[in-house]
């Protein structure tokens, strides 16, 4: 159940939108449509957006690059996420990740299941945590991106869903890094 706080703040945050794929430009890059729309829709700001080439080194520099921009406090990347030989997302995204966010892919599968029935097994949807920046991998489906953004991230990126949510703990998320 999602609930809204609305005696707090709505706060938005920064988000690159990225599809990987072999074919895809601008012009006919639904999925990445589907993310800038909510995501604007939703009050955030788009702070980049790309489509790069199924490589996993490729993926992961880009991954790296926008991790390291300060500007950027979210990266959705659509594509590449199922099970043929060119799909390396989600290990481009793992080779980035400190920390992974497993329950993400979970529940994206939970909600799959009831869209697409069983056919949610081929989708390897993850997130994770690098550099203080989230990072969430999804498939290329428009209406793939549509479910993670409408049912998880829509709330988890609205620092006024309750009983807790992604961006009241960013300020946390690169502790580690800092002095003591």
């Amino acid at each position: 159940m999602s609930r809204i706080d609305e005696t707090k703040p709505f706060l938005p945050v920064s988000i690159a939108v990225l599809t990987v794929s072999d074919s895809r430009q601008i012009s006919d890059d639904k999925s990445g449509d589907t993310l800038v729309a909510r995501l604007t829709e939703a009050g955030h700001i788009l702070a980049a957006r790309s489509i790069i080439q199924d490589e996993r080194a490729e993926i992961a520099s880009q991954l790296r690059d926008w991790c390291a921009d300060p500007d950027i406090d979210v990266i959705l990347s659509t594509g590449g996420t199922g099970l043929t030989g060119r799909d390396v997302t989600v290990e481009a995204h793992r080779d980035v990740y400190e920390k992974e966010i497993e329950a993400f892919g979970t529940v994206f599968t939970m909600i799959s299941m009831q869209k697409i029935g069983t056919s949610a097994v081929q989708s390897r949807a993850t997130g994770g945590v690098a550099n203080g920046t989230y990072l969430f991998a999804l498939p290329g489906s428009p209406g793939a991106c549509r479910d993670a953004w409408d049912e998880i991230l829509k709330w988890q990126l609205d620092y006024r869903h309750r009983p807790c949510n992604f961006v009241e703990i960013m300020p946390r998320l690169d502790e580690h890094q800092r002095r003591k």
